[in-house]
C-alpha cells in the first residue's frame, strides 16, 4: 500500500474523530474487517490503529476490541495543565501545611542576613558542597542508608535524579524492568535515554518477581526501576522478604536497582531500602518535592561511590548543579528539623485524607495505602476510562487516567487521584463528585 494511502486513511479516522463522526466509545471495524474493507495487508491495518492509539484517539481492549477515545487535553495526567482557578486539581500531588509560606519568608530572610550571601551567586560544584552533600546524607542516613558526601550528590528533585541516573549508568537500547504499571516521569526519561522498558506484573504485594526472573534468563536485562516503599500508583510497600529476594536476583544477573523513594517518607514503619540491602548496586533516589513543597526542586542521589563520577557528569550536562539558594534553604531545613516536622505533619494529613477517601469512595474498592496522597481506582468493567475523566472534567475537575501509567499495551480502565493539592472539605466535594460520575456511567 503507497504511504500516501496509509497516511490518508489514519487522517481520514482522525478527522471522523475530532469532528464528531466517530463518537466516543464508537467500536471500530477489528483489523481484519479493516483490512478487507480497505484492501490492506493485515500488518498495515494493524499500523493504522497502533499510529491512532499513539495520537491518543483510539484504546485497544483485549477481547473487545478498538474502541474512540474521549478526546482529553494533550499531556493529560503526565503535563502541568494551565486550569482556570475553579479547576481542582486530582492529577497532581502539591501537598502544603498550614505556615509553610511563612517558613520560606524566615528563610529568605536569614539567607538575606547571612555572611556568605555572595557565595550564592558563583559556580558550585555539580554534586553540590562538601557541607551541604553531608547534610543530605544525613537525612538520608535517617532512612537507613549508608550514606555519606562521598556517595551522596544533590539534584534538581526525584525527577532529575532519575534522569541523570538514566544517563549516567545505561545506554540507548538497554532493557529496564518496570512495574506493568510505573512512574510516568521514568517512562519520559526512558524516552529520552532511548531505553526499553519491559513490564513485570504486580499483585498487591509487589511485582512478579518469579517473571523478573524468568525474564532476566530470556533476555539480558541491565536495570530494574522500583518504587519498593510506597508505589506510585498502587501505593504498595514491599515486604522485607521479597526485597531480599529482588536483591538476590538483582546479584545472580549483574541488575542495577533504581530505587525510588519520591514518597517513601510516608511509609514511617517500611522495611529498608534496598539500598541498605545492596548498596553496591542500588542507586537511591530521594526528594524534598513531596516532603517539603513542590517547587523547592532539591533531591538526592545515593549511589556506589564508582558511579558518583558519572552521575556528575550528568548533572552537569542537564543543570550544571542545584540552584543554590533552593539548596541552602533545603539543607537548612534539614539542619533544624523543619523537614522531620513536616514529615510528620505529612504523613498525619495523608492519613486524613485517606478517611475522606474512605468516606466517598469505599463502595468502589480504591487501591490504596492508608496513609499516602493518591488512590487508585479500579472501574466497573462497563465503565471506560476516558469518559470517566471527561465528563469530570465538564465538572471542573481533573483526573489522570491509567495511560500514562501503563506499560504495557493493555490498558486498565482505572483513574489515579491526587490528594495533596485541596483542604479537606474540597477534598470531600470532589471526591462525592467523582462517586457521582462512576456511579452514573455504572447504571448506563
Amino acid at each position: 500500500m503507497p504511504r500516501h494511502r496509509y497516511k490518508q486513511l489514519v487522517d481520514q479516522f482522525a478527522a471522523d474523530i475530532h469532528e464528531g463522526r466517530l463518537r466516543p466509545g464508537t467500536r471500530l471495524p477489528t483489523h481484519r474487517e479493516l483490512a478487507a474493507r480497505e484492501g490492506l495487508a493485515l500488518v498495515t491495518a494493524t499500523r493504522v490503529y497502533a499510529e491512532l492509539h499513539a495520537m491518543g484517539l483510539v484504546s485497544g481492549e483485549t477481547g473487545r476490541g478498538t474502541f474512540v477515545k474521549e478526546v482529553l487535553p494533550r499531556g493529560h495526567g503526565i503535563d502541568l495543565q494551565p486550569w482556570s482557578d475553579d479547576t481542582i486539581d486530582l492529577s497532581f500531588n502539591n501537598p502544603s501545611m498550614p505556615g509553610q509560606g511563612e517558613l520560606l519568608r524566615a528563610a529568605l530572610r536569614g539567607l538575606a542576613g547571612s555572611g556568605n550571601l555572595e557565595a550564592l551567586l558563583k559556580y558550585h560544584p555539580h554534586g553540590g558542597r562538601e557541607h551541604e552533600r553531608e547534610t543530605m546524607a544525613r537525612h538520608l542516613a535517617g532512612r537507613g542508608l549508608a550514606a555519606n558526601a562521598d556517595n551522596t550528590v544533590l539534584v534538581s528533585g526525584g525527577q532529575h535524579g532519575l534522569t541523570v541516573t538514566a544517563m549516567a549508568l545505561l545506554e540507548p537500547g538497554d532493557v529496564v524492568a518496570v512495574d506493568v504499571l510505573t512512574y510516568p516521569g521514568f517512562k519520559l526519561t526512558a524516552e529520552a535515554c532511548r531505553l526499553e522498558l519491559v513490564a513485570i506484573p504486580s499483585s498487591a504485594r509487589g511485582p512478579d518477581l518469579d517473571a523478573l526472573a524468568a525474564l532476566c534468563r530470556r533476555r539480558r536485562v541491565r536495570a530494574v526501576y522500583t518504587m519498593p516503599t510506597l508505589h506510585n500508583p498502587l501505593g504498595w510497600v514491599m515486604s522485607a522478604r521479597r526485597r531480599r529476594e529482588l536483591v538476590t536476583i538483582a546479584r545472580q544477573h549483574g541488575l542495577i536497582l533504581i530505587e525510588d523513594a519520591a514518597y517513601a517518607f510516608l511509609a514511617d514503619r517500611s522495611p529498608p531500602p534496598l539500598a541498605a540491602l545492596a548498596p553496591e548496586a542500588t542507586v537511591y533516589v530521594s526528594s524534598l518535592s513531596k516532603s517539603v513543597a513542590t517547587g523547592l526542586r532539591v533531591g538526592a542521589v545515593c549511589a556506589p561511590r564508582e558511579w558518583i563520577s558519572k552521575v556528575e557528569r550528568a548533572i552537569r550536562a542537564t543543570t550544571w548543579t542545584t540552584p543554590a539558594t533552593m539548596t541552602a534553604i533545603a539543607c537548612g531545613w534539614i539542619e533544624d528539623g523543619t523537614v522531620a516536622r513536616l514529615e510528620l505533619e505529612k504523613r498525619r494529613d495523608a492519613a486524613l485524607r485517606q478517611g475522606v477517601v474512605t468516606e466517598y469512595l469505599s463502595h468502589l474498592k480504591p487501591v490504596r495505602h492508608p496513609e499516602s496522597y493518591f488512590v487508585w481506582l479500579p472501574l466497573p468493567e462497563n465503565v471506560r476510562a476516558d469518559a470517566v475523566a471527561k465528563a469530570l472534567l465538564r465538572e471542573r475537575i481533573s483526573v489522570s487516567t491509567a495511560q500514562p501509567y501503563a506499560v504495557s499495551k493493555h490498558v486498565p480502565h482505572a483513574i489515579r487521584l491526587a490528594l495533596g493539592s485541596i483542604g479537606l472539605d474540597a477534598l470531600g466535594h470532589a471526591l462525592g463528585t467523582v462517586a457521582k460520575v462512576v456511579d452514573d456511567f455504572s447504571c448506563l
